[in-house]
């Protein structure tokens, strides 16, 4: 009989801080300090406002601090819901190289923190939690290889209950059994649907599916800490996760291939477009050929893009309808580059959105499914000029991923960008606490001072 959730829990149960190498905390570390910012940057928009505003009101009352200016002390599942909403309300939250489906800190930091806060517990008890949980969840991620997408349903709204319920059972100490409920229960709470992506409407959801993740994670802890129970075959069995979202498309031998000897964790991604991930590449081209051949944005005829299936179709979006939909386009993130610096997430704005400069250089963009791609992201731009000449950039990586990881300096100007409405010095400690978190008894102190 196949136990992989058996083993899972048991490995999340039994995980130890002094157990993990130091590399695979410092990536920790880092994707915690990403996620900040980027549910800072994320607080002030109006989707995240609607959150934020239903956490205070209906979960008032606990310790758990929405990361928002003047954000409310609620009951750890509404900061989970608000935070996870928050994190992934731009387009700047973390995911895996390769793509695997999953968001670790939007997951495993919005829920993680809450209970965290709720609980008194240090920063070297989240970084625990965190590990476990991402190194559970990627392996699911990894296991569905991506079919439950091809489907219809959100990934990370589907991977992200699993990871979330390791992250805080762990902090609540679970047994094995109970680790193995917490996923059982899990499973019953994964959703999110791909219909804003192909309809253009609706895109709101999709960062909600990120809040419900992380707020059913904490759900899922409590309900197994109390001795509610769940399926102890949740992902492998005749009903269970992989069968269910993935059709025939899965692996279960991705659950727990080499766990606990190399360390998922080590494949976080970070971010450094406020764009969807598969923009990234063809983005990164973009800066390369300008800042290589100097020509203007005026001067470009067309451009080419090869790269995969879904760049092809599900982000081939010539004419998004508002900026979460841009922020999807590939076609419109590629003219973006050619006007604004598409480092500074403030570039993808309302005037960006409705500038007709913009606008009429993403009609001329073309993507394509290419033959010639090195990594699963990878993209070859080709840029037309006016004046005849061709330029072309195979680009398969950029800054953040694990090939090319953000040194601190770096990782510090990102966090400086996404946080710089907020007061410097303020922003400028808690980044520096944050690079040193295990050595902090408590983490009451995360948070966003007012604006």
């Amino acid at each position: 009989m196949a136990n992989e959730t058996i083993r899972l829990a048991q490995y999340a149960a039994s995980c130890r801080y002094e157990d993990i190498p130091p590399d695979v905390v410092g990536r920790a570390k880092q994707c915690i300090a990403d996620t900040v910012a980027a549910i800072t940057f994320g607080a002030d928009l109006p989707w995240s406002r609607i959150i934020a505003a239903y956490s205070e009101k209906t979960g008032a009352g606990g310790n758990s601090r929405i990361l928002a200016p003047c954000g409310g002390r609620v009951h750890a599942p509404a900061a989970a819901l608000a935070n996870g909403a928050l994190a992934h309300a731009f387009e700047m939250d973390n995911l895996t190289w390769p793509s695997t489906g999953v968001h670790p800190g939007a997951t495993l930091l919005a829920a993680g923190l809450a209970v965290a806060q709720e609980r008194g517990s240090s920063g070297r008890e989240l970084i625990t939690a965190f590990v476990a949980g991402a190194e559970v969840m990627i392996r699911i991620g990894r296991a569905t290889r991506h079919s439950n997408e091809g489907r219809g349903f959100h990934a990370p709204g589907t991977t992200g209950p699993f990871g979330a319920a390791i992250a805080c059972g762990k902090l609540m100490g679970l047994d094995p059994e109970r680790m193995r409920n917490a996923l059982g229960i899990a499973g019953s709470l994964a959703c999110g649907l791909m219909e804003f992506a192909r309809s253009g409407t609706g895109a709101m959801v999709k960062r909600l599916h990120l809040g419900r993740a992380a707020e059913s994670g904490v759900l899922a802890a409590s309900l197994a800490a109390d001795g509610f129970t769940g399926p102890v075959s949740v992902l492998e069995g005749a009903f269970g996760f992989l069968r269910v979202f993935c059709g025939s498309e899965f692996d279960p031998a991705e659950l727990t291939r080499d766990l606990g000897t190399d360390y998922a964790t080590r494949t976080i991604m970070l971010k450094r477009f406020a764009c969807h991930i598969t923009a990234h590449t063809p983005v990164q081209a973009i800066l390369e050929l300008r800042s290589e051949h100097g020509y203007a944005a005026d001067d470009v005829a067309g451009i080419g893009i090869e790269g995969n299936d879904k760049m092809a179709t599900v982000n081939n979006i010539r004419s998004p309808s508002d900026i979460m939909m841009a922020q999807y386009s590939i076609p419109f993130c590629v003219a973006l580059a050619h006007y604004r610096d598409p480092r500074d997430p403030a570039s993808f704005d309302e005037k960006a959105l409705h500038d007709k400069q913009i606008r009429a250089l993403a009609d001329r963009v073309t993507v394509a499914v290419g033959s010639d791609r090195p990594a699963p992201l990878a993209a070859r731009v080709t840029i037309k000029l006016e004046d005849g000449r061709v330029l072309s950039r195979l680009v398969a990586d950029f800054p953040g991923t694990p090939q090319r990881p953000l040194d601190r300096a770096e990782l510090q100007e990102k966090f400086l960008l996404s946080t710089r409405r907020y007061d410097v010095g303020a922003m400028r400690k808690i980044f520096d606490r944050l690079q040193d978190l295990e050595n902090e008894s408590n983490l009451d102190w995360v948070g966003v001072p007012a604006s």
